[in-house]
């Protein structure tokens, strides 16, 4: 005898080797044994043999038309023989009862399943809303094979294109969008990207890196909502001091000026003046949630996503010309020994007197001329000093201060040289870029200039020791007095231990500073905004501050803050380093530069990662050197989409590689992540923090 049973929701048959009153033991065509439950046996019968009947039970269910089975069937329970005795004959064969059971079985929006080969038919408005569903189905699956064919055939659809970063990044794989690139990726065995951009899906390697981003970070778009620029409600002293500013003539956010007083009295006194938006932001507010949001502006050759809105910006950038509400810290010096005597913070209003721009002065404001003879009277440059570009009115006023200044940055920098246990090593320059005819955002054909600016320089110094100056003194007040702030710290110069941000004041190896809180940046870096109120709270309680600040000890908002900025900090630095990658590699194709001279740097899997000398570019080229080893490099094919390039050495250009100390490097991370490596900009160069190329 055989039966025909459910199991595991399909239906099998087999011989029937012994039964019990519950179960049976029944055996497949296959030689497997089941042990059946009685009441899941539907079909008892002698022949034919159990794969005969199901595959012609198979060929008549097809057949059925399940609306007028539907119409048949009794409104009440039935069976799936009884629908056979209505649709087939009175007398339905073994064949015909299994047909309809099949038919039963397979169709639930017209039928629903109330027990073992017994069924209920679905009310007339489910039915007619199930069959919608399955006609829709079948439009988006048809849908979707068009668009796969269209894909395959190198043509992308407009519905495609426009979820093409949701598809590649952060795919809804139920989308019918997904689902045609996966299915023409599978016919044409190509990968997804490889496949959109032979589509024309992909305007352009730029707009992909461009889109890609704002994908990830900014989904909302960059605009600003309609926002107003607090009032500042305090009334602040201005203070007696002619203060000017130094950055690049790119930067918007100037967000520290300096300033001295004393010269030539013995004791001289040094600000540092930090623009105050936390005077009239408040925590919490629209404003404060606009900036918490972003945690920074965001910086990439030719274009910046700013952390505040513009006119935000300009009610507190300190500007020449006007008295700006400023944090300032005063530093007391000796002036013949440089010894510091006594610190101390000041809420007012600072006037500001100039705005100089390095990249104008780099070539004037030289070490022989802030170390030269005074400038006389009458504002001769003095014949001993040699320049190269006669120095601006604006600067010749401000000469002493600035050779005071300078000489005072190279004393603090070698005091922290001592601490830090080995001297800073300044061996790379910085690079500048700059896009010819770009007004507003890149399109990623522009012409693209790379100069490059030695790290070090004068101007940088004065103003990197005064930042590093003003954040290392605010981080040990704020401990002092017990109000938490956001630091930054690193337990040793030892390979592998890296830059942390925490909560506590702790050493910084690599600056030689006992803590580091960055505050010189409020109106560019959230966690400099966030330090400006607990100073600021400091300023106005002393000793009381801690329970005055906005931020009190073990606040898990401040750890909020922390992790989100952390976060957003390395995503924006890595799309900046990206987008210098991606123009360097521009600028290779455009100026026609088949060879370069490199040195390497690391070594990778059967191949070596080496710095190009000229170039702000790392890459990998085959074969093993070693570490400082000076190569000629043929250079390979440029990938724009995938940022990569790579090279053959043509010739050695040293006998022996130079000591490894010559490439050390102060910067906060080292670039050497892999072969499509992202090279530290100034912006996360803690030897020059406050400086971020524009």
């Amino acid at each position: 005898m055989f039966a025909l049973f459910e199991e595991a929701g399909k239906y099998l048959g087999g011989r029937v080797l012994s039964e019990a009153e519950s179960s049976a033991q029944v055996e497949l065509d296959s030689g497997k044994r089941l042990k059946v439950k009685a009441a899941n046996i539907v079909l008892r019968f002698e022949k034919p043999q159990p794969a005969e009947l199901i595959a012609e039970a198979r060929a008549l269910a097809a057949g059925i038309d399940l609306d007028l089975a539907w119409e048949f069937a009794a409104d009440e329970e039935f069976g799936f023989a009884d629908l056979a005795s209505d649709y087939f004959s009175d007398k339905p064969t073994l064949a015909q009862q299994a047909a309809a059971l099949f038919a039963l079985f397979e169709a639930p929006h017209y039928f629903r399943r109330a027990g073992k080969g017994r069924f209920r038919k679905a009310p007339a408005e489910i039915v007619q809303q199930a069959l919608a569903a399955i006609e829709k189905k079948k439009a988006v699956q048809a849908q979707i094979a068009q668009w796969a064919a269209e894909l395959a055939a190198g043509a992308c659809p407009a519905p495609v294109k426009e979820q093409l970063y949701k598809i590649l990044f952060r795919p809804d794989k139920n989308a019918p969008e997904y689902k045609a690139v996966v299915e023409a990726s599978r016919a044409t065995q190509r990968a997804p990207l490889e496949l959109l951009e032979r589509a024309g899906a992909i305007d352009s390697a730029y707009q992909f890196h461009w889109k890609r981003f704002l994908f990830d970070h900014f989904p909302k778009g960059t605009a600003f909502p309609a926002l107003v620029a607090p009032a500042i409600a305090d009334e602040l002293p201005t203070a007696s001091v002619e203060a000017f500013s130094i950055d690049d003539s790119q930067t918007t956010e100037i967000d520290d000026a300096l300033s001295v007083t004393g010269l030539g009295s013995g004791t001289v006194t040094v600000g540092v003046h930090i623009a105050a938006p936390g005077l009239a932001l408040a925590p919490g507010s629209a404003l404060d949630q606009v900036a918490r949001s972003r945690m920074s502006t965001v910086y990439m050759p030719g274009y910046k996503i700013t952390m505040l809105p513009d006119d935000i910006v300009e009610a507190y950038t300190l500007t020449a010309g006007r008295d700006c509400p400023a944090v300032s810290l005063y530093a007391r010096f000796d002036e013949a020994t440089l010894a510091l005597q006594a610190t101390e913070t000041k809420l007012e209003r600072v006037p500001i007197v100039a705005n100089l721009r390095h990249d104008q002065l780099d070539a004037s404001i030289t070490q022989s001329w802030l170390e030269g003879p005074a400038v006389p009277d009458d504002g001769a440059q003095p014949a001993t000093v040699p320049e190269a570009v006669p120095a601006p009115e604006a600067a010749l006023r401000l000469r002493a201060p600035l050779s005071f200044l300078y000489r005072l940055a190279k004393h603090l920098k070698a005091q922290r040289e001592v601490l830090r246990g080995r001297p800073e090593n300044f061996n790379r320059p910085d690079y500048n870029f700059r896009l010819v005819g770009n007004a507003g955002e890149p399109q990623g054909d522009e012409q693209v200039r790379i100069t490059t600016r030695q790290r070090g320089a004068p101007l940088d110094l004065i103003v990197s020791e005064a930042m590093i100056l003003a954040n290392s003194s605010w981080g040990g007040w704020l401990a002092e007095l017990g109000v938490p702030g956001l630091y930054r710290s690193q337990a040793s110069l030892a390979p592998g231990i890296k830059v942390r941000m925490g909560t506590r004041a702790l050493p910084h190896a690599g600056l030689g500073v006992k803590s580091y809180a960055w505050s010189t940046s409020p109106l560019r870096r959230y966690t400099d905004l966030v330090n400006q109120w607990q100073i600021i709270a400091a300023a106005r309680h002393g000793k009381t501050a801690a329970l005055a600040a906005p931020f009190k000890p073990k606040d898990a908002d401040l750890f909020s803050i922390l992790s989100g900025f952390e976060a957003a900090y390395s995503a924006y630095n890595g799309y900046q380093g990206g987008m210098e990658r991606f123009w360097t590699l521009k600028y290779l194709r455009q100026q026609g530069i088949e060879e370069l001279d490199a040195t390497a740097i690391k070594d990778l899997p059967n191949a070596t990662l080496v710095r190009a000398d000229t170039l702000p570019l790392v890459f990998p080229v085959a074969g093993a050197l070693p570490r400082g080893a000076r190569v000629r490099v043929r250079l390979g094919e440029i990938d724009e989409m995938a940022l990569d390039v790579h090279g053959t050495v043509v010739a050695r250009l040293d006998a022996a590689p130079p000591d490894d100390s010559a490439l050390e490097d102060t910067g906060d991370d080292e670039e050497v992540a892999g072969p499509i490596a992202i090279a530290v900009d100034l912006a996360d160069s803690e030897a020059a923090p406050e400086k971020a190329a524009a």
